[in-house]
């Protein structure tokens, strides 16, 4: 009977340590499994797919570095990217995936904030946050407090221009050449239109075009008859290159500089337009000679992997899955999109690629522009 006894303790004494080991090894295999899918929209094709490719290099290398970094214990981030066409519904169709299907914590994009305007409406609905690391137009972090953006808006990079350019080139009257179909393009014209009032530069001429246009020269020649000091573009990259290679074709000399928005921050500009495009002047939020020790790492990771140097939409897709991972990591669990908002909302002084970033009250990003002037083929600080 003593013996029947002990033996009935000692089986209850195993199986409680099996159900202990189990229990502790589940958790475990929990914590060590713990990923997060981010959904990530770019423009892969249309307008946008110059800015779109290089944000995809961007958030790979990130992706790739912090999954490396994190070993088999950490938290792993799960990429699911998909291709918002450019187009407002396509973003809306990507949105409704990621959020709907895929289950993701959080959002990065889409690349235009034309698409931006309508499709973060549907992850603000949801309560799903999202990141914008190339909408800098008016009025996207005010769709509600689930949305953030790490790019620079065009009201904060462009009197940065305005102001560095009539110091050091002198110019005092200007022609003004923007898209009129695109909330990007106008968002930058509002923008120049009110930096060169506040900077006492005269607007002598305004011309426009619409997204797709191949033929500047009716505009341009107009420009050219009232002898600019310098003319101010708001474009995307395609309709940008034109632009600047047909204004020299029309004999408009390089002595007359072209300004443009950040929709001329891609190597695509020289690219396309060649030795046209030497001395165009860009505001930008980051540039490759950065010499941070963080930038110097990621500009040669980034042409290592890929071949080229990154551009600035290349870096901040890099750094918004950086941003994104801090939110996440703090957040006690990938599905809680409450808690990862809260932690975005939190961020302040983060050391990025992009300089010193910080989040402000209203979401939008908060770090030191610069100015660009495109030399020997590539981009350059303006001055130095």
């Amino acid at each position: 009977m003593q013996k029947n006894k002990q033996m009935m303790w000692m089986g209850i004494a195993v199986l409680m340590s099996l159900t202990l080991l189990l229990t502790v090894s589940t958790e475990f295999a929990a914590a060590a499994g713990k990923e997060a899918k981010i959904g990530l929209a770019f423009s892969m094709t249309g307008a946008a797919a110059g800015y779109g490719s290089t944000q995809k290099n961007g958030v790979q290398l990130a992706v790739d570095e912090i999954n490396a970094a994190a070993g088999a214990d950490g938290l792993k981030l799960i990429p699911i990217f998909d291709d918002d066409a450019s187009t407002p519904q396509q973003g809306v169709n990507v949105f409704n995936k990621f959020i709907n299907a895929d289950k993701v914590s959080l959002i990065i994009g889409p690349t235009l904030s034309n698409t931006a305007q309508v499709s973060n409406r549907i992850a603000q609905q949801a309560g799903v946050p999202v990141l914008g690391i190339s909408n800098t137009a008016k009025g996207i972090t005010e769709i509600g407090d689930f949305i953030f953006r790490n790019s620079l808006t065009e009201m904060v990079v462009i009197p940065n221009t305005v102001k560095v350019a009539k110091e050091k080139l002198k110019i005092s009257k200007v022609a003004v050449l923007y898209g009129n179909d695109d909330a990007f393009t106008k968002a930058g014209y509002e923008a120049f239109k009110i930096a060169l009032q506040g900077a006492g530069i005269t607007i002598i001429n305004e011309q426009t075009f619409a997204k797709g246009d191949r033929d500047f020269s009716p505009q341009l020649t107009q420009i050219k008859s009232q002898n600019p000091d310098a003319i101010v573009v708001s474009a995307l990259v395609e309709e940008a290159s034109g632009i600047v290679s047909q204004a020299r074709k029309l004999d408009i000399p390089k002595s007359v500089p072209i300004i443009g928005g950040n929709g001329f921050n891609s190597p695509g500009l020289m690219k396309n337009a060649g030795d046209a495009a030497e001395g165009v002047i860009v505001g930008a939020a980051w540039n490759t000679s950065s010499s941070s020790s963080l930038n110097r790492k990621f500009v040669e990771a980034y042409n290592n992997k890929y071949g080229s140097l990154p551009d600035q939409f290349a870096a901040q897709a890099y750094a918004g899955v950086y941003i994104a991972y801090q939110a996440l990591s703090k957040a006690p669990s990938p599905d809680n999109h409450k808690a990862i908002r809260d932690a975005l909302a939190q961020i302040k002084g983060m050391n990025t690629v992009l300089g010193n970033f910080s989040f402000t009250d209203g979401r939008d990003a908060d770090y030191i522009p610069v100015v660009q002037i495109v030399k020997d083929g590539k981009f350059a600080i303006f001055g130095e």
